[in-house]
Formats: C-alpha cells, sequence, structure tokens
C-alpha cells in the first residue's frame, strides 16, 4: 500500500512540474528601467496637447484684452465662465484666456525674469505685461484650460510640474527667440492668459503665442 501511495504521489509531482514556471527576480537595472517607463513626464504630455489642442483652445477661447478687462472689472467669476475654464477648482484663482496687438512702451529684459509692457489701445501707456522669460511665473497657461483636471494626476507634485512643463515649452517654441535688445517701440501680437490681477496691477500675461512685427 505504501509503495502505491509513493507511486501515485510521484506520478503527480511529475504531472505538475512541466505546468510550473520560475520567475526570475528582476535586477536592479531592470527595476530601474521599468520604473522610467512608467515614470510622470510632464514635459511629454504637454508636448502631446501643446499644438493639437492647448494652442487652439487659447486661440478660441479668448476675447480681446479691452472686453477682458472690462469683463472681469464688471464681475471675475462671470468673466472666468467666458473667458476661464469653468471647470476648475472651486479654491483655484481665475484665469482668462485674452489676446491683443500693440507697441512695447517698456521692456525689462535684464532679468530672467523678463517682461514687455504693451500698449494695446494707443494711448501710450501700459494695458498688459507680458512675460518673455526664460522664468515665468504662475501657471496661467495650464489653468486656463477647461480639458486638464487636477484629479487625472497621482498627487499636486505632478499638477505642478504639468504647470511648469507648460511654461517650458512656451520657452523653448517662440519665447526664446524673442529680442531681448531694441524691442522698446516694436509692434508685438499676443495669445495667452493671465490670472485675476491684483487691485491696479497690470495683467500679467503668460503667452501660447508671441510674435514681433518686422
Amino acid at each position: 500500500m505504501l509503495r502505491i501511495r509513493g507511486a501515485l504521489i510521484a506520478a503527480l509531482v511529475a504531472a505538475a512540474l512541466p505546468g510550473c514556471k520560475i520567475i526570475k527576480t528582476p535586477t536592479a537595472e531592470e527595476k530601474a528601467a521599468a520604473a522610467a517607463k512608467t515614470a510622470f513626464d510632464p514635459n511629454a504630455k504637454v508636448e502631446a496637447i501643446w499644438q493639437s489642442q492647448a494652442v487652439p483652445y487659447y486661440q478660441k477661447r479668448a476675447g480681446e484684452l479691452k472686453d477682458v478687462v472690462a469683463a472681469v472689472a464688471a464681475g471675475p467669476d462671470q468673466a472666468g465662465e467666458k473667458y476661464g475654464n469653468p471647470r476648475k477648482q472651486a479654491s483655484a484663482p481665475w484665469t482668462y484666456a485674452v489676446k491683443f496687438t500693440g507697441k512695447v512702451v517698456a521692456a525689462d529684459t535684464q532679468s530672467r525674469a523678463a517682461t514687455l509692457d504693451v500698449d494695446a489701445d494707443g494711448d501710450g501707456k501700459a494695458d498688459a505685461k507680458v512675460q518673455i522669460g526664460p522664468a515665468l511665473r504662475g501657471t496661467a497657461l495650464r489653468d486656463t484650460l477647461d480639458f486638464v483636471n487636477f484629479n487625472e494626476f497621482k498627487n499636486q507634485i505632478e499638477w505642478a510640474q504639468f504647470g511648469k512643463a507648460f511654461n517650458e515649452k512656451a520657452n523653448t517654441a517662440f519665447l526664446s527667440a524673442v529680442p531681448r535688445d531694441g524691442i522698446t517701440g516694436k509692434t508685438v501680437t499676443v495669445v495667452g492668459a493671465f490670472p485675476l490681477p491684483s487691485g491696479s496691477d497690470l495683467p500679467l500675461v503668460t503667452p501660447s503665442e508671441l510674435t514681433v512685427a518686422p
């Protein structure tokens, strides 16, 4: 009887062996490679939507500067519904898509956070301050889009990196080519976004497009 039991057990073990699979423990290099494939890449995420979705969105959503500023003065929330992202987080400040053409009346190009003061209505006074970088403040470009959502991201860090990547894309796409010398007096055309200004501050516009007339 014992011999029969032993034979049966041996047979069962032998039958099971072909179905067994030995799983190799990954090396540190293999783990790192796998992690790299799944790592969050904010620049790639922005690159994927910039030309096909983001730029057309700003163009369609943007209002003329004088109209947007007047709407903000009348009611920031109502202006945000029309020119901003109505799906924004309730606690987030409003940002507004805007477009204008005007003359550069002053330029601060010595700082890394370089800006142009632009007169858009021809009265000789600045109506907007336009960021030309390379250091761009804020995340207005990200925040004005209604097709991206904080809940799609793993955490606040990824969301912040995503916002910064829009600024980096604007730098590499066109802002790095904006001349730093002799730009005062030039005419610029801008499409972009700005956050709700504080007090009497000029709108601080982060461009999604900026061209300088010859």
